[in-house]
């Protein structure tokens, strides 16, 4: 429980990914407009590529060894080789991005689009969009998890203040449930089936996750979750 480095020069961090099997650390600096690599266990700065407007979520496809990042500006999903540390495409998806996700099942990466209420599917290998899916009663989608296992995608609506449970079999929404303003961040116990929504205006959401569905277990009061 000590602090046993400090990476400096990193204004506004917003999403962080490891990705052990490159012994490499990702951050999305909005401060700078562009993606830091750090090395692993260095902490040394390695390559700093974008620009990007407002770079938020990151995902890794193992497959293909390619970052996501997803642009909350609305420029567009950038893409990094892992290995060279080079931007490979910038893939436009037609509005502001929220989070960004793997899906091992699909193999393919999860983009909310916050603009068009939608969740577009990216083929990683060749860097396009192969699928969008509307979202009929969700506003404004930004933080999402993915149960790989069930198959479920958890998506937190930031326009409505909602939950929806998606099917990733079917694409169909299978549950919609309220949360606080502003939901961000999700996490999900697999032990317990609970599943954890921070929220900017509204605490820390707990639900017990049944099947395909949704129950509110209790709201930690927690500012600017």
């Amino acid at each position: 429980r000590t602090v046993t480095g400090n990476i400096p020069d990193m204004p506004r961090v917003t999403g962080v990914w490891v990705v052990p099997a490159l012994h490499k650390l990702y951050a999305s600096v909005t401060g700078h407009h562009h993606v830091a690599i750090v090395n692993l266990p260095s902490l040394v700065v390695r390559a700093t590529p974008g620009p990007i407007g407002f770079p938020d979520g990151i995902a890794y496809a193992p497959e293909s060894k390619r970052v996501f990042v997803s642009d909350e500006s609305g420029g567009g999903e950038l893409v990094i080789d892992g290995l060279t540390d080079s931007v490979i495409a910038t893939i436009p998806l037609g509005g502001e991005a929220g989070n960004t996700k793997y899906d091992p099942g699909s193999g393919c990466i999860l983009v909310a689009v916050q603009t068009t209420n939608e969740i577009v599917a990216i083929d990683p290998s060749t860097a396009a969009v192969v699928a969008r899916f509307a979202l009929a009663k969700g506003d404004h989608p930004h933080g999402m998890y993915i149960d790989s296992p069930s198959r479920l995608l958890f998506v937190a609506n930031q326009g409505n203040a909602t939950m929806e449970v998606i099917d990733l079999g079917t694409i169909q929404v299978t549950d919609m449930v309220k949360v606080g303003e502003d939901p961000d961040v999700l996490a999900y116990d697999s032990a317990w089936h609970r599943l954890y929504v921070a929220t900017e205006g509204g605490g820390l959401w707990a639900y017990q996750v049944q099947g395909h569905r949704l129950a509110v277990e209790g709201v930690l009061d927690l500012p600017h979750a």
